[in-house]
C-alpha cells in the first residue's frame, strides 16, 4: 500500500495518490490488509530518514513517538523496515519537551546542548527486510504524475 491519499510532502509529489497493489483471494485479507498500510506508512517515513541519511547525517537508531508507537505491531515492523533499531518512549508531549528544551539550550547560550536525562525506552531490533521498500518503492512510482 502507498497511503498518499493527498499527495505526500516527503518527497515533494503533491500530485501522488494512494495505491493497493498485488491483490489476490489469499491476501486480501482483513490482516493482510493492515500489515500493508503499516508497512506503506513505515516505508514513507523510512523515505525521510533516507533524505537524511544522503545529507550525511548518521542514522543509528530511530525514536517513534505519537500514535503509531502505542502499536505493537508497527513498532515490531519498523526495525524491518528501517534497518535500524527503534525506541519507543513512554507517551509524552514530545513535541512540547523537546520545544522548551530547544529554548532553554537557545536561551543559555552555550555552544553545545545540555545533557538531558535520557527517557525509558522500549528497544525493538529486527533483520531488515530490503524486500518490503523495493516493493514500496515501484508502486509508489506508479502513484505520482
Amino acid at each position: 500500500m502507498v497511503p498518499h491519499f493527498e499527495g505526500e510532502r516527503t518527497p515533494n509529489r503533491p500530485r501522488a495518490t494512494a495505491s493497493v497493489q498485488g491483490l489476490r483471494l489469499a491476501n486480501s485479507t482483513p490482516a493482510h490488509l493492515a500489515r500493508a498500510a503499516i508497512e506503506g506508512l513505515l516505508c514513507g517515513l523510512a523515505e525521510g530518514i533516507d533524505h537524511l541519511a544522503a545529507q550525511s547525517v548518521p542514522v543509528r537508531r530511530i525514536l517513534l513517538v505519537g500514535g503509531g508507537a502505542r502499536s505493537r505491531a508497527l513498532c515490531e515492523l519498523a526495525p524491518t523496515v528501517f534497518g535500524a533499531p527503534v525506541l519507543v518512549p513512554r507517551p509524552a508531549e514530545y513535541a512540547a519537551i523537546g520545544a522548551g528544551r530547544q529554548a532553554a539550550w537557545a536561551l543559555a547560550g552555550a555552544a553545545e546542548p545540555p545533557d538531558w536525562s535520557r527517557v525509558l525506552a522500549d528497544r525493538y531490533e529486527a533483520d531488515p527486510a530490503p524486500a518490503v521498500r523495493e516493493r514500496y518503492s515501484e508502486v509508489r512510482d506508479l502513484t505520482h504524475s
